[in-house]
């Protein structure tokens, strides 16, 4: 195991990442997760249901590349 401190655990099978193992991976995941309720419950009535497949897809690629950056290695 390398001195690196990993906020998200390689899944041992299988492709990605499992639970936080820390704080700051638990808090950005619940910040995720209340972002995209915010999002359901705002965007649709104001700018349409494309609007907010759009904004759910922009806010999971950005939660990815932080498990990838933050993450541990994927073998």
């Amino acid at each position: 195991m390398s001195d690196k401190h990993y906020w998200f655990p390689a899944m041992r099978y299988g492709l990605g990442w499992g639970l936080p193992i820390t704080w700051q991976g638990w808090l950005s995941m619940l910040a995720v997760i209340a972002l995209a309720a915010f999002g359901g419950l705002t965007i649709p009535e104001r700018y349409g249901v494309l609007v907010f497949i759009i904004y759910d897809v922009v806010l999971v690629s950005l939660f990815l590349g932080l498990c990838w950056w933050k993450g541990e290695p994927i073998k």
